[in-house]
């Protein structure tokens, strides 16, 4: 089967074995046949692989930290810099999925990433233990693009909700399961174990992709747009650093923060210029004139900013204001993923039978509930409602995550998934370290606002945990409180960002489910179609 190059992109490449007629599902058939359900079961385990390594590491910080001397905003570069690699590679996603198989380019990523689990688990610094997570999101990166890819192409635009709540599995087990491995790893053996376990998945990963999925060979890969690749992917990185470095700094008056964001800002913006007059650019960005994908992406960045930076604010509130195990922490966080996995696959139902706008905002405000509940953290917090407010909160998370992904590509020709799914993966990437590292300062300097207000400018290392001990219990009370304060104040901008993602979610966001596409259109470039 041929097909004509899609918006500068290539041609779907041929599936000669016998599992390909699940990349071509007939237009009326909606059940999940077996072929796609086993190539889903693939892609799920390096999902889950990938996405659990994030969930395992968050709740490892604390100890990493002590057990390194560093501060919290070093080492937060244990999840900034893997993300570095992601939005590095992440962008040839769509070229090398055309040019080298889909197929390929997920086995090497799955490699690829094992082998960086392993040489993290063997580090013997910090310094040693960025590189290593570096080339971790050197693999990682490519790995949810291209399973998507692999994904939606077997499925078929008509059964996207579906597949995408397939997809939302790892996103399920991730906050269940991760918290709970992650401090059990860290409290019964060692932090190390937690990239250790990476390698018998991996390894199951790597035979069931070669046994499973398609062989779809070598496609027809436009000519690679280097100098797209040379402004969008350092653009990308310099931008994260800068936020990175945003943290680090506590503000924006510094050089590390201001010259690398200004220089990767002048990049994209070099970028954008390119891509809309190059016949064949990296990402291409005429998916933008759809406005629902365009309405999606905007959605979609918002509320990963507020929920991935509260995500991170979580288990270092148990852990230093509640002195909670790492395991204890697991534990305490897993109603978050049990009330994603109940809502996800109702949310992956309704998205495949009416508009993602009648799911999303319905999400964020679920989601936002939470946060505003959040926002009353003290020191003595019942954990049954910080429960309930972690449950609510995975409820949200379930309707609006994955029907986000959905709304996106729902309106989009199958040949455009590739590009879609590169674009879509480039923004969670992006918005998870912009969240990450803007709850980071925010927190810090609330924090520090007010120990200076309490106990005067020489006090604001008090909640360092060897000056807490040397304090008397009554001022240890104090500074407790102050700090569970400043957590709760923070979550008012996660607030702020799910409110602003609702307004444009309620707006702008399809209320019908769109109608299939023909794949063949009058012009012939694939051109997304305009939803009104």
């Amino acid at each position: 089967m041929s097909t004509t190059p899609d918006s500068g992109q290539s041609a779907l490449p041929e599936d000669p074995t016998p599992a390909a007629p699940a990349a071509a599902p007939e237009a009326g058939s909606d059940k999940l046949d077996r072929g796609v359900l086993a190539i889903a079961a693939v892609v799920v385990i390096g999902a889950i692989m990938s996405i659990l390594d994030v969930t395992v590491v968050s709740v490892a910080i604390p100890t990493l930290q002590r057990d390194f001397g560093v501060e919290l905003t070093t080492i937060q570069w244990i999840a900034t810099g893997y993300t570095l690699a992601l939005a590095t590679v992440i962008p040839l996603t769509a070229w090398a999925g055309d040019r080298f198989g889909t197929k390929r380019i997920y086995m090497i990523s799955i490699a690829l990433f094992v082998t960086g689990s392993v040489l993290a688990g063997l580090a013997w610094d910090i310094t040693s233990l960025l590189v290593f997570r570096v080339l971790q999101g050197l693999g990682g990166g490519m790995l949810m693009p291209v399973g998507m890819t692999i994904l939606t192409r077997a499925a078929g635009p008509h059964r996207v909700g579906r597949v995408m709540s397939i997809i939302g599995v790892p996103m399920l087990l991730g906050p269940i399961c991760g918290p709970i491995l992650g401090g059990w790893l860290v409290d019964s053996f060692s932090w190390r174990w937690i990239f250790f376990i990476n390698l018998p998945i991996g390894v199951i990963g790597l035979l069931l992709a070669a046994r499973i999925l398609p062989r779809d060979g070598k496609g027809i890969a436009g000519k690679l747009d280097l100098l797209g690749l040379a402004l969008l992917s350092p653009g990308l990185a310099l931008l994260i650093y800068g936020f990175a470095e945003y943290g680090s700094q506590h503000g924006f008056g510094h050089a590390q923060v201001i010259a690398p964001m200004a220089v990767g800002a002048v990049l994209l913006v070099g970028f954008v210029w390119h891509a809309l007059r190059t016949p064949q650019p990296l990402i291409d960005l005429r998916l933008f004139a759809n406005k629902v994908f365009s309405a999606s992406i905007v959605t979609m960045i918002l509320m990963i900013i507020a929920v991935f930076g509260g995500m991170l604010l979580l288990p270092i509130y148990l852990q230093t204001v509640r002195f909670e195990t790492a395991l204890d922490t697991g534990l305490l966080l897993a109603p978050q993923g049990i009330g994603a996995m109940l809502a996800m696959p109702i949310a992956g139902q309704l998205a495949d039978r009416t508009g993602v706008g009648r799911i999303v905002p319905v999400g964020l405000a679920i989601i936002g509930g939470s946060f505003w509940w959040l926002t009353g953290l003290q020191a003595d917090t019942s954990y049954w409602h910080l429960g309930i407010a972690l449950f609510v909160m995975g409820v949200g998370m379930g309707f609006t995550m994955m029907p986000t992904f959905t709304g996106a590509l729902q309106t989009l020709r199958r040949r455009s998934i590739a590009n879609a799914s590169t674009t879509l993966n480039i923004t969670q990437q992006v918005g998870a370290s912009i969240g990450t590292a803007l709850m980071t300062v925010i927190l810090y300097v609330i924090a520090t606002n007010k120990f200076t207000e309490a106990f005067g400018p020489a006090a604001a290392g008090a909640a360092d945990p060897a000056a807490l001990a040397a304090l008397p219990p009554e001022v240890q009370a104090q500074v407790l409180g102050i700090q569970a304060t400043a957590f709760g104040q923070t979550f008012w901008w996660a607030l702020a960002f799910v409110a602003v993602a609702f307004v444009v979610a309620l707006a702008l966001l399809p209320k019908r489910k769109p109608e299939p596409l023909e794949e063949d259109d009058e012009a012939g470039t694939g051109a997304p179609v305009m939803m009104h």
